[in-house]
């Protein structure tokens, strides 16, 4: 689908969740206390970029109050295929007890699927109609997880896996632009809110 104009999206990484230590990939964990002055320092940089036209975020409760924090005015929406990837067997896990894979080239970690769960390659065809969604007017905000992030970051590459390479904090903004044509534009990647 050729897109009409570029649109800007603000890929937002929740603010640290309490998951105990825990991977929390499907597991519907809350926020972990967090300071008011870094949720306000977090607003005041985000400013410096304007104002989102629109704020969308996973279901997920760590996504939806970091966005209530950080966009205090915008009546967020939600959607499902922002989820983060489905780890299966492994959510929930402490990750020391997740097996090593050893390396492995990045598509066939890409392709990987923990058991009862999805790959990347999976969370990356469930996220990009999501994101072609977004185009129109912007910038938009949206508030997600890491492999939320990494996945935009794949089909900017256009490379599969590509996306993994990234490390992606919590509370961090990456900038990526949709043009014409299906083409992408990088902006910033893992910026500190």
């Amino acid at each position: 689908m050729q897109r009409p104009e570029p649109t800007e999206i603000w890929l937002i990484r929740h603010a640290p969740a309490d998951a105990g230590g825990r991977l929390a990939g499907r597991r519907d964990v809350p926020l972990a206390a967090l300071d008011p002055a870094v949720v306000a320092r977090a607003r005041a940089a985000l400013a410096a970029f304007g104002s989102p036209a629109r704020v969308v975020t996973s279901p997920a409760r760590r996504c939806r109050d970091t966005a209530s924090r950080l966009f205090p005015e915008a009546a967020a929406t939600t959607d499902p295929r922002l989820w983060e990837q489905d780890f299966g067997a492994w959510d929930g896990a402490d990750p020391a007890s997740i097996p090593d894979l050893g390396p492995l080239p990045s598509a066939a970690l890409a392709d990987h699927a923990p058991p009862g769960g999805e790959s990347f390659s999976q969370l990356v065809a469930r996220t990009a109609p999501a994101l072609a969604d977004l185009a129109g007017p912007g910038p938009v905000a949206v508030v997600a997880h890491a492999g939320t992030v990494r996945a935009a970051l794949t089909l900017a590459l256009g490379t599969e896996g590509a996306g993994l390479a990234f490390s992606v904090a919590p509370l961090s903004l990456t900038r990526v632009t949709m043009l014409p044509g299906d083409t992408w534009a990088i902006g910033a990647v893992n910026l500190p809110l």
